[in-house]
């Protein structure tokens, strides 16, 4: 069984071209490509005229999605547990903007710890687990064709501490808008942004994986939590 999905940030590493941020604490060098049409530039310009734009922390961010099982025959099988640590992105408070994005094959399954976390009932053995993330990522989210996760956040009231953010998120080709209720806090390093969203595979044109003609499935419905830490890392730079 497995799952999809994704949501809800940033490298200056994934700057090109003629715009390019500066850092003044850089993170690691981010180990995946950002797509092609990142905004990258946008976020530039931004800075360059003073704005705040803060990048997305990958080691202090998570986004972990529940994945329920279904089905005549589904105690025969297992609840799942992906994970999501490399997010990417920037984001600009005050504009309240923010685009992030996470190449799936990046998305981990059943993370002991986390499965723990999740109270689930089951305990699935490696080849199991080997065998749902290769479902997942090849049959489910179809990787090779849609690398990406994509997120924007358009919102503002995104300096709020509790705020409604307007959020598209683009998967498996298929873009679809959600009104997602955020915690977001201010902090030395800057923004900590966390909530939870519930959505439909089948509502990005996902066919949740099934065996035995549907007797063992996976859920529509997926729960994503998000824990996205954003980081003064960037200033100002000029545009060519």
């Amino acid at each position: 069984m497995q799952l999809s999905a994704a949501l809800t940030a940033l490298i200056a590493a994934l700057i090109s071209a003629c715009a390019q941020l500066e850092l003044e604490s850089p993170l690691a060098p981010p180990s995946i490509q950002a797509p092609a049409d990142y905004p990258a530039a946008s976020y530039a310009q931004a800075a360059a005229q003073g704005q705040r734009v803060l990048q997305v922390d990958p080691r202090s961010s998570r986004v972990v999605i529940t994945v329920r099982r279904g089905g005549t025959l589904a105690k025969l099988g297992h609840d799942h547990v992906v994970a999501a640590q490399e997010l990417q992105g920037l984001v600009a408070p005050e504009l309240g903007r923010a685009d992030l994005y996470l190449a799936l094959d990046s998305l981990s399954v059943d993370d002991p710890d986390l499965r723990a976390q999740a109270g689930f009932d089951t305990q699935p053995g490696a080849a199991d687990i080997a065998g749902t993330r290769a479902n997942m990522l090849g049959k489910v989210l179809q990787t090779q064709q849609f690398p990406f996760a994509l997120i924007q956040v358009r919102s503002a009231a995104a300096l709020a501490s509790d705020a409604l953010l307007a959020v598209d998120i683009t998967l498996h080709g298929v873009t679809r808008s959600f009104s997602v209720p955020a915690r977001i806090e201010t902090n030395r390093n800057g923004l900590q942004v966390s909530g939870m969203l519930a959505f439909d595979q089948s509502s990005f044109g996902i066919t949740p994986f099934s065996i035995l003609g549907g007797a063992i499935q996976v859920q529509d419905r997926l729960e994503l939590h998000f824990d996205v830490q954003a980081i003064e890392s960037a200033r100002r730079s000029q545009l060519p």
